[in-house]
């Protein structure tokens, strides 16, 4: 299936994306959205014609776990829901510990590069076998953005998805800023991972901004498309005629005229580099264009649903998809390893433990406070009354905070966990401000055991409504 010219669909900019010409399809975050109940826009959108993909972001299929059922099954609603053609998830992991380590749970609240291991390859494969076999449409995974590496590494990152390729039928969602990024920040060279690629197993591509801070690319989605950025797009479209492009953006939102100007710097760059020829536009095929034909998006008819997809592709079937061999459970050890490595390494970055061996202390520093930032702006976002009532000292206290506590369950949870822990600490100085921050916490935290913490801020209640 052809996708097209695309746009991350964000509510901050549905209006504006509503109002694009050209758009073919739009990517909306899977966990963004309710699971029985569209925002109207992507419904005006579906009635236009406009195909919407569910882009996960909370799978973690790179972790050292199988995959939640739960995340499993909300995901697949979704996919029913929007009729989508298929779904799309990262190769990374976002949260450790846990029965495996015997350790506390811990999220990163971000997607963290797997180790281009054996060991993290067999993982990595199995869960994504089990996530094919949950969901209801092909599954496409996307390479991430890394400030970090891994240190005794054993594939490169183009060996590494080729191979998952072969081994899963997985489709690729390839991101040519992430390829960029890590260009940068690592010293991998895009045209040599794209060479390794099997490029005809890629469902789309994403493209977007970053900054680089001394010396550093930092991909925050929340800057315009960079030139290096178009060029890896077009060493892509020399390669292959992907189904498929798609500009995110996530933060700092322009004007829709800006996001038209990138549109268009996106198609130039497409046409301009379509003077390649390339194997895929010529008829030849391999075997594993083949099998990704066969658990892919397959050219088809217009769609008319998620039924419809599973037809085409034969996703459905319970058992081993044809062009994927079934294979043995990875063993317990190849788990408990990949558990304990990725455990130091978040533990490392979020509870400030020491630095496992062989890692890069100043980029793990680099990607620690980027994790930190990152909480404080989603929280923010969550619960915007906090910096509210905070003012100009929400960030140093959520940053000291983030530093001692560190996440884990969602946002949400995060925001109320560090209300919390600013009341604990007696703050904020603002008699006023304590008031508003009190009453926000009693009203969103639900019904839990009269522990110390509710006493406390029950006590303070008590004296601030006397005052």
């Amino acid at each position: 299936m052809k996708l097209g010219i695309g746009i991350g669909w964000r509510p901050e900019i549905a209006d504006e994306v509503e109002a694009l010409a050209g758009i073919d399809w739009v990517e909306a975050v899977a966990e963004n959205l309710c699971a029985d109940h569209l925002p109207d826009s992507l419904v005006r959108l579906r009635e236009r014609g406009v195909t919407v993909v569910p882009h996960g972001v909370a799978l973690g299929l790179g972790g050292a776990d199988r995959p939640d059922p739960g995340r499993l099954a909300a995901l697949a609603a979704r996919a029913e829901l929007l009729g989508t053609p298929l779904v799309t998830e990262h190769i990374a992991f976002v949260r450790a510990g846990g029965p495996l380590t015997a350790s506390p749970r811990l999220e990163a609240g971000h997607l963290l590069p797997v180790a281009r291991t054996r060991d993290a390859l067999d993982v990595l494969c199995e869960n994504v076998r089990i996530a094919q076999d949950s969901l209801p449409v092909p599954l496409a995974l996307e390479n991430i953005a890394a400030l970090i590496s891994w240190p005794g590494e054993e594939l490169t990152e183009g060996q590494f998805l080729a191979e998952l390729v072969e081994r899963t039928g997985v489709r690729l969602l390839i991101d040519v800023a992430n390829l960029h990024t890590n260009h940068v920040n690592l010293g991998q060279d895009p045209a040599e991972a794209l060479d390794e690629l099997p490029v005809e197993a890629i469902a789309y591509v994403h493209v977007a901004g970053g900054v680089e801070k001394n010396g550093v690319w930092h991909d925050t989605h929340a800057h315009p498309v960079s030139a290096p950025v178009l060029e890896v797009l077009a060493e892509l479209r020399s390669r292959v005629d992907p189904p498929g492009v798609l500009l995110e953006r996530d933060d700092a939102f322009p004007p829709g005229t800006e996001l038209a100007g990138e549109l268009d710097a996106i198609r130039a760059t497409l046409r301009q580099a379509a003077t390649v020829h390339t194997p895929a536009e010529s008829g030849e095929r391999t075997g594993t264009a083949e099998a990704g034909e066969r658990t892919g998006v397959a050219e088809a008819g217009e769609r008319t649903g998620t039924a419809e997809a599973r037809e085409r592709t034969g996703v459905a079937d319970p058992a081993p998809a044809e062009g994927r061999a079934a294979a043995d459970p990875v063993p317990a050890g190849t788990r408990d390893r990949t558990a304990v490595a990725q455990t130091a390494l978040l533990s490392a970055l979020v509870a400030g433990t020491p630095a496992p061996e062989g890692f890069d202390h100043r980029r793990l520093r680099v990607q620690s406070r980027a994790l930190a930032a990152k909480r404080a702006d989603v929280v923010a976002k969550v619960a915007p009354e906090l910096p509210e009532i905070l003012g100009d000292g929400y960030r140093p206290a959520f940053l000291a905070y983030a530093g001692s506590r560190p996440m884990s369950g969602g946002y949400r949870r995060d925001a109320l966990d560090f209300a919390e822990h600013v009341l604990i600490a007696g703050g904020p100085a603002d008699p006023v401000a304590r008031r508003r921050l009190t009453y926000w916490w009693q009203d969103r935290s639900g019904a839990r055991p009269p522990g110390r913490t509710t006493r406390l801020v029950r006590a303070a209640r008590a004296v601030l409504v006397g005052k």
